[in-house]
């Protein structure tokens, strides 16, 4: 199995996620502190690894959304593409160092622009924490290393859709519901 430099087989180059230390102003106050640096005793924060598939991480998604049946090769071919679409893509897992199993997830992704000078904006998407590991403010820890992240990416801004009822708990984050805009979609049945 190919590392391509981030040696085991990271979505995205890890330091990345060491260099944020240094500018770690959390938008989220933290009672007990906790930081990226002290993430608390058996907790770490890393980008997503192939090897996750056998750490509950689908499990873990399965406590946010439908996943589906996904078998290890699909896992991995998903994971291969993600990760040579040019640092699009920066999923970080929050893992249990005792019992080594995922407990924690986001992703940001990049989308490079047009306007604004070949802008380039991000969103945050998929935050989950497991229900057992709720209350430790694994969430907003997540929301706080996206959000440095995409500032030292050049991202003009970070959204994040969501349901009405979460936008009390974005806005303490920082978030605002900009005035008059929402958001709409269509969904398509595969």
């Amino acid at each position: 199995m190919s590392t391509n430099g981030y040696g085991e087989c990271y979505l995205f180059d890890p330091q990345i996620l060491h260099d944020l230390e240094s500018e770690d102003q959390k938008s989220a106050s933290y009672n007990p502190n906790i930081n990226l640096t002290d993430l608390g005793e058996g907790f770490r924060i890393r980008p997503l690894c192939i090897s996750d598939y056998d750490k509950g991480y689908l499990s873990l998604l399965k406590q946010l959304t439908e996943v589906g049946d996904i078998s290890k090769e699909q896992f991995e071919e998903r994971f291969n593409l993600m990760k040579s679409q040019s640092n699009l893509y920066y999923t970080v897992v929050i893992e249990d160092t005792v019992t080594h199993q995922v407990v924690g997830s986001a992703t940001l992704i990049k989308q490079l622009k047009f306007v604004l000078q070949c802008g380039i904006k991000s969103r945050i998407e998929d935050v989950v924490v497991h229900s057992s590991y709720q209350g430790k403010q694994l969430d907003k820890l997540l929301f706080d290393v996206l959000t440095l992240l995409s500032k030292k990416l050049g991202c003009y801004k970070v959204s994040v859709e969501c349901h009405e009822r979460m936008v009390p708990f974005y806005s303490k984050l920082g978030f605002i519901k900009e005035k008059g805009r929402n958001l709409i979609l269509r969904r398509h049945v595969p």
